[in-house]
């Protein structure tokens, strides 16, 4: 186990477009793995929510400004989208995050580094770093350009935004009640894995996996969605 080499880093840093605190960095990047394989260092989750919570101020300052006319739950639907587990995985795979994870030998050696919710993360504690590095104003900056395409594919992808909010809306306008979700996870800490059930009436309509309980449960209410709507 070993921290990130001056080469990755700085091929990192080039990629993000602005210079963290080397400190901030590297815990930026400890996946709780490679802290407990290394003795109880400290991990990127303080980071993590951070971010997460930076993230969502700026997505929705930026949604709520550049779409003056749209509702609540609109906006609500493109920012789901935007800061979900799947888009921000996919960001983190533009800049090469992957590799530069530290992670300990049991994640790594079953594609810790390629794991949506292990990428999601990390992005997040990055931008927990950039903020803490240099404020709001910088972390907007980075955060727009890194999701620059998501927010514009937002505005044009309609219930497949949020489906959870969709399923929902078309239950309520089929008189079905609201939809109930059963989840449960596997698995250990650092390689949890959800399935998620959606019950409609009492009946099951839709299933879905994934890393994060929120990842199951949306494929779960597209499932849904889909056999809810086909049979109009």
């Amino acid at each position: 186990m070993s921290t990130p080499g001056q080469q990755s880093a700085e091929a990192l840093i080039s990629r993000l477009g602005v210079r963290v605190d080397p400190d901030l960095l590297v815990l930026s990047l400890t996946h709780r793995s490679f802290a407990y394989e290394a003795g109880g260092l400290p991990t990127n989750e303080r980071l993590e929510f951070l971010g997460d919570s930076v993230l969502g101020v700026i997505v929705t300052d930026h949604l709520y400004h550049t779409h003056p006319d749209l509702p609540e739950g609109e906006l609500a639907k493109m920012r789901a989208a935007c800061v979900s587990q799947r888009a921000l995985a996919e960001v983190a795979r533009e800049i090469d995050l992957g590799p530069c994870i530290l992670l300990g030998k049991g994640e790594h050696a079953t594609g810790g580094d390629g794991k949506d919710s292990i990428l999601c993360d990390a992005f997040e504690a990055i931008l927990g770093a950039v903020y803490l590095s240099h404020g709001l104003e910088v972390t907007r900056e980075v955060v727009l350009r890194l999701l620059g395409p998501s927010l514009l594919a937002a505005a044009s992808s309609g219930v497949a935004l949020d489906w959870k909010t969709s399923l929902q809306e078309a239950c309520a306008e089929r008189g079905l009640g609201g939809p109930l979700y059963d989840v449960v996870g596997e698995g250990p800490d650092h390689a949890r894995r959800f399935t998620a059930t959606v019950l409609i009436g009492g009946e099951a309509r839709g299933s879905g996996t994934g890393s994060a309980k929120k990842h199951a449960e949306q494929d779960a209410a597209a499932e849904a969605y889909a056999a809810i709507t086909t049979s109009d």
